[in-house]
């Protein structure tokens, strides 16, 4: 006879590694044990017994037209705290996260104070996400020209990499590198076996275009044109070539940057690559003058630059999907009279992520298992956390009801993230996240309530084999009866 579980999940369509399947989910010490035949019985543990206590079914079959996919791993996230909470914080971006099917997110070292490129900074992170996250979360370092030669405290504190700007970053506290301190932090973390991440666009670049002012779209537009980037990249692709170090392009925007991406990986470089839901599903042509809500830098582009990079996510060129979930308060962002050369850049999209990639997805029919593959599993490899990211035995139970063919309308005033601000309100997507469950317990629910939050954390670090040793998560225990 079966051991008795902790919970079971039924599913007429569960996203395996295979692909979907029929099938019944189990659930013991948050983790899945077994993916059995759909109507197999399981003898389930009392909730007293099991440590849960979320009130929900210890054995839940999801209703007709819902699936259940692994968690999402969101690997670029601004939470702004400490320092800048009023902007966002780990309480209202963990909530939106879990209303998203996000049950792991990445936090960026800025735009908190202080930012994340000191040890100290990162254990003022730790301290304050604990006690409120609702999901699990990890942490990126910066790489700024203040702390070079420290780089690998940070890694040893347990980062996930480190971040850095080749332009303004927006912030005095988090400086951009020159091309000399690129490649001095290059090699310092190539020589620790780390990780680079790039915000790739370059300032002559930027300095040489006519600046943003004004409600014009398409000034803003030309502010940030498509060289700045793909030259930005090109400095990025020598200094992996120079130094070895394993880089990642943050938030590509440029179609124009793929030729050398490709070249670049075609020649065995080490470089990876990320869009964002924004840059999917809008274009430039349908930004009004004024709509300060859709600035964001790199920018969104015309609709001929957004189906080249559909094609290269199809094609691999770029690897996944991240948010990009980067907030500010509404007076930041709107509250300049449509100016797009006063206004905050960033998008606020963490909550509508999934539906918003699934709509685009949907109507050029690639499939749900492909978006996933970009959001979860291809997110989880990246950040080497191999618990994450795919629902097999031994992973971790973060699983998520969705509702792939059920539309909706997004009031922004109904997110969860701390300012009602977003390019994507009044947008009609398809795709609803239901439940979400993190290590088997429910962190979010339409039908009873989103509140997660409670629960202290706890960092926990494991290596994955195949990798160097991967940051520490700090992981959201569920909290007992």
């Amino acid at each position: 006879m079966r051991e008795r579980v902790d919970r079971v999940i039924r599913s007429d369509a569960v996203l395996t590694p295979a692909g979907f399947v029929p099938g019944a989910v189990t659930i013991t010490g948050g983790a899945v044990t077994a993916i059995l035949p759909i109507d197999e019985p399981v003898d389930t543990r009392p909730i007293a017994e099991s440590g849960l206590s979320d009130g929900a079914a210890t054995d839940l079959r999801l209703p007709t037209g819902r699936v259940l996919l692994p968690g999402l791993v969101d690997t670029h996230v601004h939470v702004n705290e400490p320092g800048r909470t009023d902007w966002e914080g780990f309480a209202s971006a963990t909530r939106a996260a879990a209303a998203g099917g996000v049950t792991t997110l990445i936090d960026m070292p800025l735009n908190s104070i202080p930012p994340t490129t000191t040890v100290r900074g990162l254990e003022l992170k730790r301290a304050a996400a604990g006690p409120q996250a609702s999901v699990d979360v990890g942490f990126w370092g910066g790489a700024v020209p203040g702390n070079l030669g420290t780089l690998r405290d940070l890694h040893d504190a347990g980062v996930f990499g480190f971040k850095a700007f080749l332009s303004p970053s927006g912030v005095d506290e988090f400086p951009a590198l020159s091309s000399a301190e690129l490649l001095t932090a290059a090699a310092e973390i190539a020589a620790f076996g780390g990780l680079l991440l790039v915000h790739a666009e370059d300032p002559a670049e930027l300095d040489a275009a006519p600046p943003a002012h004004g409600r014009s779209y398409a000034g803003f537009l030309a502010s940030r044109p498509p060289q700045a980037e793909t030259s930005a990249i090109d400095r990025v692709i020598d200094a992996v070539r120079r130094t070895g170090v394993r880089a990642h392009i943050l938030h590509l925007s440029a179609g124009a940057a793929l030729p050398r991406l490709r070249a670049a990986r075609a020649a065995g470089l080490p470089i990876t690559v990320e869009t964002c839901p924004h840059y999917l599903s809008f274009a430039a042509e349908q930004i009004p003058d004024g709509a300060t809500a859709f600035k964001c830098c790199p920018p969104i582009r015309d609709a001929a630059n957004r189906e080249l990079l559909w094609a290269a996510l199809l094609d691999g060129t770029i690897d996944f999907v991240a948010s990009d979930h980067s907030p500010a308060t509404r007076e930041l962002k709107l509250g300049h009279d449509g100016d797009f050369g006063l206004a905050w850049g960033g998008i606020s999209g963490l909550e509508l992520s999934l539906p918003a990639v699934w709509t685009a997805a949907r109507a050029s029919g690639i499939g749900l298992d492909g978006v996933l593959g970009w959001m979860s599993a291809a997110t989880a490899r990246f950040a080497g956390l191999p618990g994450k990211g795919s629902i097999r035995p031994g992973a971790d139970a973060d699983l998520v009801s969705f509702a792939p063919e059920e539309s909706f309308t997004v009031d922004v005033g109904a997110l969860r993230h701390k300012n009602p601000v977003s390019a994507f309100d009044g947008a009609t997507l398809t795709g609803r996240v239901h439940t979400t469950w993190l290590a088997g317990a429910v962190v979010h629910d339409t039908g009873v309530g989103d509140d997660g939050t409670s629960g202290a954390t706890s960092p926990a670090a494991s290596a994955h084999p195949e990798r160097p040793p991967r940051g520490a998560l700090l992981r959201r225990q569920t909290p007992k009866p």
